[in-house]
C-alpha cells in the first residue's frame, strides 16, 4: 500500500507542522506513534510500527508518501530557473544523467526530473543531501521510481521498494 498526500504549508505554521498534519491524516483513525530518527535524521516510526513515510516540500507545496511496502522516499520541486544549475549538473549529475539533460528539448524540465530521482533515492536511503552525487538515476537499481506531473510547472517522484502506478487502488493523492 502507498498513499500519496499533498497540502499547503500556508495551511499550517511552517513546513514542519504541514508535515505532521499531513502524517496525522494519513494514519487516521490510529493515534500518531512515536517519531524516532535514524543515524543521518531521518525521521520514521519505530520498528514496532510497521509504516514508513518520508516529506518533502517546495515553495508552498508538500508531499507525504506512505507506505507498508518499506522505506520510501519523496521529492517535490517547483519547475524553476535555478541559479548555478550548470555547475550542479557539473559536479553532481553522473555522466548519464548529464547525458540526457544534452539531449532533452527541455533542459530545465530534464534537470528537475533528474534531481528529484536522485533526491527522493537518497531520501529512501536515508542519506543525506551533501551525498547526492553517489546517487545515480540512470543506474540499474532494485528500486522503483515513478514520477508525477501536478501542473505544468510541478514535478515529483517516489522512490519505493515495490512498484507503484496512480492508477492502482491503493494509491491515493489527495
Amino acid at each position: 500500500m502507498y498513499r500519496l498526500l499533498r497540502g499547503k504549508v500556508s495551511d499550517y505554521i511552517d513546513a514542519q507542522a504541514a508535515g505532521r498534519a499531513l502524517l496525522e491524516r494519513a494514519i487516521f483513525p490510529a493515534v500518531l506513534p512515536e517519531i524516532i530518527r535514524n543515524h543521518n535524521g531521518k525521521p520514521g516510526f519505530a520498528r514496532e510500527y510497521p509504516l514508513w513515510f518520508n516529506i518533502s516540500h517546495s515553495g508552498d507545496d508538500i508531499v507525504l508518501l506512505l507506505s507498508d511496502e518499506g522505506e520510501v522516499g519523496c521529492d517535490i520541486e517547483v519547475i524553476r530557473p535555478r541559479k548555478n544549475s550548470q555547475r550542479i549538473v557539473e559536479s553532481v549529475f553522473s555522466p548519464g544523467e548529464q547525458a540526457q539533460i544534452t539531449a532533452a528539448e527541455d533542459k530545465l524540465v530534464a534537470f528537475w526530473q533528474i534531481w528529484t530521482r536522485k533526491e527522493a533515492m537518497l531520501k529512501q536511503a536515508g542519506s543525506q543531501i551533501w551525498r547526492i552525487a553517489d546517487f545515480d538515476s540512470c543506474l540499474p537499481t532494485p528500486l522503483f521510481l515513478a514520477q508525477l506531473r501536478w501542473s505544468e510547472n510541478r514535478i515529483v517522484t517516489l522512490c519505493t521498494p515495490t512498484p507503484v502506478s496512480a492508477q492502482e487502488n491503493d494509491f491515493i493523492v489527495k
